[in-house]
């Protein structure tokens, strides 16, 4: 589990292509002061298991699964990701819960800017937009963030200047792609809401 408050941007150090999967190594510092293998660090909010690691590097084996619904399939030598270690026990939790588990990849529309924020609008996939609420939570490549509009098919955040220095949301262009996970509340109280009203009706 992980917060959304990104630790450090790496650097994509090596892809090797395996054909249905991909073998990531990352340049970090931060991350690999503690990391051992089987430990969990978020890639741009996809959970990824440390399979090997350098003094300043770490490797994850990337599954085809991974690759078919996240960004990452995108990702090239050189690129900055953002990088956040598992929570432990005695961890602020700083923005919400995050599982690190994508549940959609979506295309930044628009950048806002004004003199000390951005506003920034996000189109989604069709079926994620139920689970956004105007102030509630989303985590955008791993950055928790409040949403400011929720819209049928995208929704707008404010990114403070913070945000913008210290995440890759801050040089994202229209176009990109970007990996969406929703707050894990709304998809278990939708759940347990069509699970009542399958045995009531």
């Amino acid at each position: 589990m992980f917060t959304g408050i990104v630790e450090e941007l790496g650097t994509v150090e090596s892809i090797e292509d395996q054909g249905d999967a991909l073998r990531l190594t990352v340049r970090a510092s931060t991350v690999l002061e503690d990391a051992r293998l089987g430990d969990s660090i978020a890639v741009n909010g996809c959970c990824l298991t440390v399979a090997a690691r350098t003094e300043d590097t770490w490797t994850a084996d990337v599954m085809q699964e991974t690759l078919d619904k996240t960004s990452l399939a995108g990702v090239r030598p050189g690129d900055t990701v953002n990088l956040e270690r598992a929570v432990t026990a005695a961890t602020r939790l700083g923005g919400h819960i995050v599982q690190g588990h994508v549940d959609g990849v979506g295309t930044l529309r628009r950048r806002t800017p004004s003199e000390h924020w951005e506003l920034v609008e996000i189109e989604l996939p069709g079926d994620l937009s139920k689970y956004l609420v105007d102030k509630g939570s989303i985590t955008v490549d791993g950055v928790s963030l409040t949403v400011v509009e929720a819209g049928a098919d995208s929704f707008t955040v404010s990114l403070i200047p913070e945000t913008l220095t210290r995440t890759t949301l801050g040089h994202r262009q229209v176009g990109d792609r970007v990996n969406l996970e929703t707050d894990v509340i709304a998809k278990h109280v939708e759940r347990l809401v069509r699970a009542y009203t399958q045995e009531t009706s």
